[in-house]
């Protein structure tokens, strides 16, 4: 989702532009199709790579991203900081403040970025792996691991682990868009920008560039992990949850979605890969990867452009 418009925003640097240039042909308008009927009007996602730069003038809605690029990181552009500490260039007010709401999107939704790194990395134990909590999937309990690196004691690589490390990185989300919206707030911006969760659709962003385990028990381990980030944002409030997917990937990461697949099962799908917005459009004809509904698609373009289906 990021590392294409990483890539631009660089090269737009190096040579002296500025990100908006290409703002105008992605801003939310109205297109009109061949035979000048009205289209769905276009929206825009935004995330860290776009710190501090122009957002597309009133797109249709806006898709902030809550995370810094892992599952476990902040966006430090989500709301005010140090680098940016004026609400006009926190993400989450752009997304709901430029967006003007004329489509069948709301005007602002919540994208997080997810993974299942499991209990040890590159001979290390994973900082925020859990080592107790109860799940739908029995209690997560620790373990002996030894590695070349020593031996140590972690939560083990289960569902029920999986389950509490996904359900504890959507609830610090949460926590973290709470504190974003608040400290937004506080400055008295023109557009009051909401904190509670139920306010804004959210968006799973499921892609093989994060950590994830493989194989029968590692596809057991993601779906828990991806179910657990679900629980959370439903015990938050949360009612509209999607996934940012494709086929290839989902079914790489999850095993595939079915009817057992509790949570995951027909979740609303926001699929990417197109370059243009009229490959954007005809991606709305493509198969569910949760056997849900295809809701948005985006195109890739100077920024990621969003589609409403």
């Amino acid at each position: 989702m990021r590392r294409l418009v990483t890539l631009v925003a660089v090269q737009a640097a190096a040579v002296g532009l500025a990100v908006a240039v290409a703002a105008p042909a992605l801003a939310a308008g109205t297109d009109r199709d061949a035979a000048g009927a009205r289209s769905r009007v276009t929206g825009n996602d935004i995330s860290f790579p776009q710190c501090g730069a122009i957002f597309p003038a009133r797109p249709a809605f806006g898709i902030a991203d809550v995370n810094g690029g892992l599952a476990n990181d902040l966006n430090p552009c989500l709301g005010p900081s140090a680098s940016h500490p004026s609400y006009r260039r926190a993400e989450l007010y752009l997304a709901v403040a430029a967006s003007t709401g004329v489509a069948s999107q709301p005007k602002a939704s919540l994208y997080l970025d997810t993974g299942d790194p499991g209990n040890i990395y590159r001979g290390r134990p994973i900082a925020d792996w859990p080592k107790a909590g109860l799940t739908p999937y029995g209690a997560c309990e620790t373990t002996r691991v030894r590695t070349r690196r020593g031996t140590f004691t972690v939560g083990q690589n289960s569902r029920a682990c999986a389950w509490r490390y996904g359900f504890m990185k959507a609830a610090q989300d949460v926590s973290w868009v709470a504190a974003a919206a608040k400290a937004i707030d506080r400055q008295k911006p023109p557009v009051t920008v909401a904190a509670a969760a139920s306010r804004y659709p959210w968006w799973l962003d499921v892609e093989l560039s994060s950590s994830w385990r493989t194989g029968t028990t590692g596809h057991a381990m993601n779906v828990a992990d991806l179910q657990g980030m679900i629980a959370a944002l439903r015990r938050a409030g949360a009612s509209l949850i999607g996934a940012y997917s494709t086929s290839s990937q989902w079914t790489t990461i999850t095993g595939g979605t079915r009817s057992s697949s509790g949570s995951l099962y027909r979740l609303r799908n926001w699929i990417p890969g197109a370059t243009t917005l009229s490959g954007a459009k005809a991606d709305c004809r493509l198969a569910s990867f949760t056997a849900g509904r295809v809701v948005l698609t985006q195109w890739v373009a100077n920024l990621d452009g969003d589609y409403a289906c």
